[in-house]
């Protein structure tokens, strides 16, 4: 691969300048695109032209309209796969399909998804159909390659969507490997969010002059996501998720995790505490990972638990909360899943849990991202946990000792009231008015004094840490 060119381009005031036809601009009317995308208005007419690209932008930027528009406008309908789009998730694959279809409706543009977990005699049948377009992921792409089930398979458009997730996931030989099974002379398009050295590497052997379109983030996380974080003790993750979701009470929201197992455990928890919940992970079949998502979607659960898979390809404009149950495990993680809330103009909420060995993680990290979490205090458990925990108490004669007490600076009444505005006070943390109101004794005990309480709340956070 030849040097990388620069291609700059004029801002334009609407698709139509971008040499879009009728049929196109039609269907992009209908699903209610006004105006280009930064991406979609640099590399729409670098792809009509037939060259190739490699492309870096956030996720939510509109890539994947990008390489779509150009790529049905440039469909020939020779009955055979003319475009190739290979993504790493079987969730970001339909995803993409979906896209397609909507995109090239107007155009009557036939479209494939394959997977894994899904009939291969299906599949085959479907192919049979001559569609145009073929979405697939890597590891059942190269099984069909390798079975020689693909008849005269020589697509004119190969497009890498999410190339660095394809990385992460260890798809990187794979996808070497189909490439040998491609036309030498295919149009290739790779997209990615960032471009560490073994994408530039695989860059480099299969692209041709590629054209380098490079899309800076004006903020690289959207500004109507309010961004929080709670500091809290580990074992009280799941009280802190059960509180913030009685307090924020979201329309749909999204709790990510790390670990499969543990998404099923948090499921089965919320679950049997009431709330509607659905499970989202690698381990699940097709079956019920399909049945999980169109739940959430269809507001029959609120609430998705998952790992990582889902941070990337669903395209659920209504998720009002995102939760990190865990700190990411990097930037990238977290721009990507906090990226599921304020989409389409809609404000959003990420709200992340951190354990005070976890601190300096997430110190590292507003850094990276160039923007601050607000501290905030976990909330106390709503009205009808609080009448249930009240009816199980017991009251001993140190509490009734304390109650008398305060009867006499306050009326019963506005003794009950106070304490309830204590219990249901829930607020942002004023880290500046805590340490200015320091006592200079106090900034001389030790780390050990100073760790948080039981509820998650924290002060001095400054020595700790």
């Amino acid at each position: 691969m030849q040097t990388p060119t620069e291609e700059t381009i004029q801002p334009t005031k609407s698709f139509k300048d971008l040499g879009l036809n009728s049929k196109i601009l039609k269907s992009i009317a209908e699903v209610g695109f006004t105006q280009p995308s930064p991406i979609q208005e640099k590399a729409i007419p670098v792809v009509l032209e037939g060259k190739d690209v490699i492309a870096q932008a956030q996720t939510g930027t509109g890539k994947t309209a990008a390489f779509a528009l150009p790529i049905i406008q440039n469909l020939q309908n020779n009955k055979s796969v003319e475009a190739l789009i290979i993504t790493p998730t079987r969730e970001l694959a339909m995803q993409v399909s979906d896209e397609i279809f909507k995109l090239g409706k107007s155009s009557r543009t036939r479209t494939i998804c394959v997977y894994g977990g899904q009939s291969i005699r299906k599949q085959c049948e479907l192919l049979e159909r001559n569609p145009q377009v073929m979405i697939a992921t890597p590891g059942r792409l190269l099984d069909h390659l390798k079975n020689k089930r693909l008849k005269r398979f020589a697509p004119k458009v190969v497009v890498l969507d999410e190339s660095d997730e394809m990385l992460d996931m260890g798809f990187l030989d794979d996808i070497e490997e189909i490439f040998d099974y491609l036309p030498e002379d295919a149009q290739i398009l790779l997209f990615s969010a960032t471009m560490p050295p073994p994408i530039k590497e695989l860059a480099n052997k299969i692209l041709q002059n590629p054209v380098s379109i490079h899309i800076a983030p004006t903020h690289v996380t959207n500004a109507d996501i309010t961004q929080r974080f709670y500091v809290i003790n580990e074992h009280e993750r799941n009280e802190a998720i059960m509180r913030l979701l009685d307090k924020e009470t979201p329309s749909k929201s999204i709790i990510f995790m790390r670990m499969k197992r543990e998404v099923d455990e948090l499921h089965q928890f919320l679950s049997a505490k009431g709330y509607k919940t659905t499970p989202l992970h690698g381990d699940m079949e097709q079956r019920a990972r399909l049945a999980s998502i169109k739940a959430f979607k269809s507001k029959q659960a609120d609430v998705l638990i998952a790992t990582d898979v889902a941070s990337r390809g669903l395209d659920i404009s209504d998720v009002s909360h995102v939760f990190n149950y865990h700190m990411p495990l990097n930037t990238e993680s977290y721009i990507h899943r906090i990226g599921r809330t304020g989409r389409a103009g809609k404000k959003g909420v990420a709200i992340t849990l951190v354990t005070p060995l976890e601190y300096k993680e997430l110190q590292r990290m507003q850094k990276d991202i160039g923007s601050s979490l607000e501290l905030y205090e976990i909330p106390h458990m709503d009205e009808d946990r609080l009448i249930q925990a009240l009816s199980k108490v017991e009251v001993d004669a140190e509490v009734v000792s304390l109650y008398e007490q305060l009867t006499e600076q306050f009326e019963p009444s506005q003794l009950v009231l106070k304490l309830l505005s204590l219990q249901f006070k829930s607020h942002k943390v004023d880290l500046d008015r805590i340490f200015a109101e320091q006592k200079p004794s106090e900034s001389k005990k030790s780390p050990r004094s100073s760790k948080p309480r039981r509820n998650g709340r924290f002060k001095d956070s400054r020595r700790r840490y």
